[in-house]
């Protein structure tokens, strides 16, 4: 049966508050020890590191999917904001036996020849991580804005999520511009990921991002290779 607290957050109106309210209003139902950030550290996800930070009345509950193939500069930042925050970051990592078995059969790099290893690849090294990191949530919060990709158009401001036990999912930043990103980003002086300024606004593991050229869609730096309509690792399912 569904929560009393979660039912009553969803049968509020979040379209117009402000992202700060949001985080707060949930950590303030649900408890700080059961609502947990997921973050890739990349700008959106920083951004609400500060905002929930500032919101939980106790250290919050921050995780980080690590693939095992992420760039040097997407761990950099996690150890700045780790220190700025004195803030532990939960790390989740793919399981090794599935890895290897995934490697030993189709290479390193296996996400290059189909649609269908590429998922594969992140349902290992992604997918199933956060089915662990989320065993123990109530709630969970992202960075999905929907101005992100064609994928995100629809993404509500609180869902249920039933991929992962009905818990709530909460995207507190679902209807803001990527102006207003990084404006709170440097009024706040929160550190952010070197690789941004270099044309890369959306980061992911090293191998499946590339900077982007002017004008092109933020996400199509991400499996460059693929329509955009297939352009989700299946951690955020439509």
């Amino acid at each position: 049966m569904q929560d009393t607290k979660i039912t009553t957050l969803l049968s509020q109106d979040w379209e117009t508050a402000a992202p700060q309210e949001i985080i707060t209003a949930t950590v303030k139902a649900l408890g700080t020890a059961r609502v947990l950030l997921a973050s890739s550290f990349g700008a959106e996800d920083v951004a609400l590191i500060h905002m929930l930070v500032t919101a939980a009345p106790e250290k919050p509950r921050v995780f980080c999917l690590d693939p095992g193939r992420l760039r040097q500069e997407t761990y950099d930042v996690i150890d700045r904001i780790r220190s700025k925050y004195d803030l532990p970051i939960e790390i989740y990592f793919p399981d090794t036996a599935d890895v290897e078995a995934m490697v030993r059969e189709r290479g390193m790099n296996l996400f290059y020849d189909s649609i269908e290893n590429r998922k594969r690849c992140c349902g290992i090294r992604k997918v199933d991580p956060l089915k662990r990191a989320l065993s123990s949530a109530d709630a969970w919060i992202t960075g999905l804005r929907r101005e992100q990709s064609v994928t995100r158009t629809q993404v509500p401001v609180m869902e249920i999520d039933t991929d992962h036990g009905g818990i709530l999912k909460v995207n507190p930043l679902a209807s803001w511009r990527d102006a207003q990103v990084w404006e709170y980003i440097h009024t706040h002086s929160v550190p952010y990921n070197a690789l941004h300024p270099m044309g890369y606004p959306s980061i992911g593991c090293a191998p499946c991002t590339r900077a982007i050229a002017p004008g092109e869609d933020p996400r199509a730096g991400r499996w460059w290779w693929e329509n955009p309509d297939t352009k989700e690792c299946g951690l955020h399912k439509r």
